[in-house]
């Protein structure tokens, strides 16, 4: 059997997203997030990839901290609009619907409509080529009680492979022809 070149994020997907929250009650906003990991159990922490660009990459800069929040499937249409959108153009709580509700021990807010919480103070960050990788403490987490409980089995927001993003980067033989745009996601 032969084998092609492929673009390797493509089989990394589909993939869970989060919408991470950062910035303070004057200035909040959202960012839809694929590139979030554990990387320690013991301390807790994870690891965020967020473009270098993005307004939430200043914001997460400015306060060290920042808030995963675990949205479910029904939520899939403020993820992609927050995936689109620059917070320095919107207010993505506005624009969505979500909302902000005060974190247990951060000034960065939580997403209400979200299924879970991770609280994260900043540890470093690496440079990643177009992202930065974000290394972080989790403070404190925390779910709903009756998905905590296991009443309740949420379908967590899943996204496909983001052409908007990515697909600048390699024409798919199928697709060669098609117009894609490489602009990044804020």
């Amino acid at each position: 059997m032969s084998k092609m070149d492929t673009e390797y994020l493509e089989y990394l997907w589909p993939m869970r997203h989060y919408l991470v929250t950062c910035g303070d009650e004057q200035q909040p906003n959202i960012i839809a997030v694929g590139f979030c990991m554990p990387i320690s159990r013991e301390p807790p922490m994870v690891a965020c990839a967020i473009g270098k660009q993005a307004h939430s990459t200043q914001l997460i800069r400015q306060t060290e901290e920042f808030v995963i929040n675990v949205p479910t499937q029904d939520l899939e249409r403020q993820v992609y609009y927050c995936g689109y959108h620059s917070g320095r153009d919107v207010d993505k709580f506005e624009q969505t619907g979500l909302t902000p509700k005060p974190a247990r021990h951060l000034a960065t807010p939580i997403i209400e409509e979200c299924v879970a919480h991770l609280e994260c103070r900043l540890e470093r960050e690496v440079d990643t080529g177009d992202k930065v990788l974000f290394i972080a403490t989790v403070l404190d987490a925390y779910a709903d009680a009756d998905v905590v409980r296991g009443e309740r089995k949420p379908e967590y927001a899943l996204g496909s492979f983001p052409e908007k993003v990515y697909g600048g980067r390699f024409q798919h033989p199928n697709n060669e022809n098609k117009e894609r745009s490489t602009e990044g996601d804020e």
